[in-house]
């Protein structure tokens, strides 16, 4: 083995899994974040986290709200979920920019997409500093699945996406 950066090191780990962090603007329309950085801390009670840089908006928005749904979303908006990724919500309504349709979730006021596999309809707890990101600690409020879509994984180190195939 030879000695390489942590940026490297995620190329050789991909792929991993994606999601969008769904949150409400002030204006009440959603904003949309591509991050790669999220796990399951428990299941009783159901609880996730997920990094987001501590400039981003959308960490801006969890912490004022302290609402979220985390959703995986599938193929259908691959290239889209790319754009959300490198654009800013303070500045563009993404979904329109994105053609991303969006749905209702039942108890909540934050629309997520139409095209998601799962969505964690979440509380923040607390949020933590960790370097360049916030690590947010959220309870999972309600959950909800579509085994019809296909998944999403960051491949590259986050250059692409694309669902993962079984071999």
């Amino acid at each position: 083995m030879k000695m390489i950066n942590l940026s490297q090191a995620s190329k050789l780990t991909s792929p991993n899994p994606v999601a969008l962090i769904c949150t409400e603007k002030p204006d009440g329309t959603t904003n949309l974040a591509t991050v790669s950085w999220w796990m399951y801390l428990s299941f009783h009670p159901g609880m996730i986290a997920f990094a987001m840089s501590k400039k981003s908006y959308s960490g801006e928005m969890v912490r004022n709200t302290k609402k979220v749904i985390l959703t995986i979303p599938s193929s259908p908006i691959a290239e889209a979920v790319m754009g959300c990724g490198s654009t800013s919500g303070r500045d563009t309504d993404k979904a329109e920019k994105f053609a991303i349709d969006l749905a209702p979730v039942e108890g909540s006021s934050i629309r997520i997409p139409v095209h998601s596999r799962a969505a964690i309809v979440c509380t923040l707890k607390e949020f933590i500093e960790a370097g360049d990101h916030y690590l947010y600690v959220c309870t999972a409020d309600q959950v909800y699945g579509n085994e019809e879509e296909e998944a999403l994984f960051a491949w590259n180190g986050y250059g692409q996406v694309g669902t993962a195939k079984r071999g």
